[in-house]
């Protein structure tokens, strides 16, 4: 720490200036942090998203076989093997209309971020307030879709 003129109490502007120098050394050093976890949490996640693909192919594959197992069952009790193809196929279409259709309700429910885009302008109203200075700074609206 460098010393006053009288060389006994710092200055207020040195002072500063280590605050300053002191602060930014800070954030560089919490930016470092937050860098090596973010590497170690996108390596742990990489690794299991990897892992939830296998899984799924695997899921994909037994779906795969047990339709096919369904279907022979069916054959096995007397179908033609073509009829009992057709049932396996149907039952899947009927699932995928059913999902479908839960899908497209889901959908019609979501709203977007009501919360954020209000208290984002309750945010510009305080500062508009906090700065004396009415309505100077605008909502960007265009930048927020509904």
């Amino acid at each position: 720490m460098s010393m006053g003129p009288n060389g006994s109490e710092p200055t207020v502007g040195q002072l500063v200036a280590n605050a300053s120098k002191d602060l930014s050394n800070l954030v560089r050093s919490e930016i470092e942090l937050g860098k090596t976890e973010l590497k170690k949490t996108a390596v742990a996640a990489g690794t299991g998203a990897g892992m939830f693909s296998g899984a799924a192919f695997l899921s994909l594959l037994a779906v795969i076989l047990l339709s096919i197992a369904a279907a022979y069952g069916l054959t096995a009790l007397g179908l033609h093997p073509a009829l009992a193809f057709l049932i396996v196929a149907v039952f899947y279409l009927l699932i995928a209309g059913l999902l479908a259709l839960l899908g497209k309700r889901s959908i019609g429910k979501a709203k977007g971020p009501q919360r954020a885009i209000e208290t984002s302008k309750e945010s510009v109203e305080a500062i508009n307030k906090a700065i004396g200075r009415g309505d100077q700074i605008e909502p960007a609206e265009s930048s927020v879709r509904r």
